[in-house]
Order: C-alpha cells, then structure tokens, then sequence
C-alpha cells in the first residue's frame, strides 16, 4: 500500500521561501513518478510539479515554473519541492502524489495523494 507523508509547510511573507519533504513508503520507489499538486480555498487541486522515476525529466506549471525546483532522492524514498520566491497566490495545502506512470501522474491518474500540508503566503 502507497504511503505519503508530507512536511515542510508554514506561513512565510510573500517572496519568502519554503522546502516541502513526503517521505514515501509501500512500494519501490524508485520505479514511480513522484510529484506535487495543490488546492487552494475553493478550487480544485492542480498540478503543479512532476519528477521522473530516474530523476531526468521535470516539468512545472507555468506559475510556478523559475520559482519552484522539484528533486527526489531515491535512496531515501523522499521528494522535495523548493519553493522560492513565493506568491500570495501559491497558498494551498500542498499534496505529495505519486504513480507508477510519468504521464498519468500530470493528469491525476492512477495517482495516490499523501494527506497534505498547508502552506500560507501573506502580503
């Protein structure tokens, strides 16, 4: 069973930065896709960050893309997102999401979620 674990998350001044952890464990991680998505109050979860499961291809949403930098290490089952220069607009709980297929992982597909951690930007 696919468990996610996220950490990381605050409240940080606008231009601030802030570096999300999940810790995975279930299945071998290093054979999936791991990413990261968010919801906002009243909006649906979206994705915003996706890594390989051999760590060579990334890809952002366009907001956030120049500002946040997705990793992950494989022998230590974690990823990470770094977030700089945050934005008003990038506060959201942030869900750690993970599939065993790159493509399905942007769309939401056949993707397991972690339980989310908030993460609150102010003016």
């Amino acid at each position: 069973q696919v468990q996610l674990v996220e950490s990381g998350g605050g409240v940080v001044q606008a231009g601030g930065s802030l570096r999300l952890s999940c810790t995975a464990s279930g299945w071998i991680f290093s054979t999936f896709a791991m990413g990261w998505f968010r919801q906002a109050p009243g909006k649906q979860r979206e994705f915003v960050a996706v890594i390989s499961k051999d760590n060579d291809k990334t890809w952002y949403q366009d907001s956030v893309e120049g500002r946040f930098t997705i990793a992950k290490d494989n022998a230590k089952n974690q990823v990470y997102l770094q977030m700089d220069g945050l934005k008003v607009e990038d506060t959201a709980v942030y869900y750690c999401a993970a599939s065993a297929k790159y493509p399905h992982l942007v769309v939401g597909v056949n993707t397991s979620y972690g339980q989310g951690t908030q993460v609150t930007v102010f003016a």
